[in-house]
């Protein structure tokens, strides 16, 4: 296959700059794992479900309205092609472009390339959960997951949760499962209620999200749902599966108020803290990275030529910047595909907004950080890497013991991080136990790929 623009990932980003590009007449192959466009934010349950009123579990319909119809008609009229189910492991730049290697379907052993002569990457981010005792328990799961689950599936894990950690996504997914029916214990949040306050400039200057921020808000209080101000999760409880958590107070430095723990029974705890970019491709493509998101000029252009970045990947903001940085994404592509030097007066109102939002999200960084000394509630047999099982015990002894000054050497010395997930889940732990800071790893591949599709890589025209 042969594209003018090839655009990975068909999430808020992805969708707007696959929109923004085809307008201008490029021949554009959009390119995601999943079965339909939307990504995380836009997911939707399934047709077999035969959901009524699917709307009720988002706040921008309309928006996913729009974009899905635009999508349709570029697709239906010809200029872009939509390609689902295709989980890219690598993008290979050659002297005639680019190459973007997949695999195709649930399963991921076949092959597909898709050659194009630039490259958009809108991959998102993920969810980062700090470790504590009892994580491992089953029903304790992401917030996002729960969030996803609800969306995908209609579908929720227990009948009473415990919504807990820290971040905006925190009053969506407890909103949400109220509404659906759970009854949610508490929503408890480390964040301190002051620190908005020292952001207040930056935060009413977006109103629209403090307003949204506020509709949550309001729902949790319809539905009777307490908030635990600076708390944190210290334990999950349970022998076969999760039956309780204790929470605990927070003092000023971010350590547990001794004498503040209570135990709240659940059978649910979604918990998170926060989101990471997914920067694999852009790595292994050579682009600079600004500590942990890709960097970006004013046209989201990476510091490599043909290659372009919008959404979590270069910062962590939610959809509206997403759809921003996408369409100026888009646009700045088209333009360079036609060899003509682009006019930033075509995305003027999407950079102004682009410029408010950063310094919104920018200011809810602060915020939303994690308590300072979240380490001290690891012990010693709580597991942090999950795929190796490897302890914080472990981890501490490599330290303390071993000589070990980063995360790189606590993995050869302890395997941490070296399991099917390669530390995406378990680094942001093994670095903070470790005492230094959490950088991304560089692969050589964005996932697992099986040998056979490594030794015929490059064998097909791709054309």
């Amino acid at each position: 296959m042969r594209a003018d623009l090839a655009v990975i990932g068909a999430g808020p980003a992805g969708l707007a700059a696959t929109l923004a590009a085809a307008a201008q007449g490029v021949r554009v192959t959009l390119i995601d794992s999943a079965a339909e466009a939307g990504g995380q934010f836009y997911r939707r349950p399934a047709a077999a479900l035969r959901a009524r009123r699917p709307q009720a579990l988002h706040h921008q319909w309309r928006t996913w309205e729009r974009l899905r119809d635009g999508l349709g008609t570029h697709v239906e009229s010809g200029p872009v092609r939509h390609l689902t189910d295709h989980h890219v492991w690598l993008v290979e730049r050659r002297s005639t472009g680019f190459t973007v290697h997949a695999l195709l379907g649930p399963e991921q052993r076949d092959p597909a390339e898709v050659r194009a002569d630039a490259v958009l990457l809108a991959t998102g981010g993920y969810e980062k959960v700090l470790p504590f005792p009892g994580w491992t328990l089953p029903g304790v799961i992401a917030a996002g997951g729960a969030q996803a689950m609800l969306k995908g599936g209609l579908a929720v894990s227990g009948r009473t949760a415990v919504v807990a950690g820290t971040g905006p996504l925190l009053l969506p997914v407890a909103a949400g499962l109220a509404a659906a029916g759970v009854e949610v214990a508490a929503l408890v949040d480390s964040a301190d209620p002051l620190a908005f306050v020292r952001r207040s400039r930056a935060l009413v200057a977006e109103p629209g999200k403090v307003v949204e921020g506020a509709g949550y808000a309001g729902r949790l209080l319809r539905h009777r749902v307490r908030t635990l101000a600076r708390h944190t999760v210290v334990e999950a409880h349970g022998t076969e599966r999760l039956e309780a958590v204790t929470v605990a107070a927070l003092d000023r430095d971010g350590r547990v108020r001794p004498g503040s723990g209570r135990r709240i029974p659940c059978d649910t705890l979604a918990v998170g803290h926060g989101m990471l970019p997914h920067t694999d491709l852009a790595e292994t493509l050579g682009c600079r990275l600004d500590g942990l998101t890709v960097h970006v000029d004013d046209e989201q252009r990476t510091d490599v030529p043909g290659v372009w970045a919008a959404g979590e990947t270069t910062g962590i903001g939610g959809s509206a910047l997403s759809l921003a940085e996408g369409h100026i994404a888009g646009r700045s592509a088209a333009a360079r595909l036609h060899g003509t030097e682009p006019d930033p007066r075509a995305w003027a109102a999407a950079a102004k907004a682009r410029t408010r939002l950063r310094a919104f999200f920018a200011a809810l960084d602060t915020v939303y950080a994690p308590p300072a000394h979240w380490t001290e509630l690891v012990t010693d047999d709580t597991v942090v890497c999950r795929c190796e099982e490897v302890t914080g015990g472990t981890i501490r002894a490599a330290v303390a013991e071993l000589g070990a000054r980063d995360a790189r050497t606590v993995k050869l010395l302890t395997r941490a991080g070296m399991g099917w997930c390669q530390g995406r889940v378990c680094g942001p732990a093994v670095a903070g136990l470790a005492g230094c800071a959490f950088t991304p790893s560089r692969r050589p591949f964005a996932r697992p790929v099986p040998l056979g599709v490594l030794a015929r890589a490059g064998e097909a025209d791709g054309d």
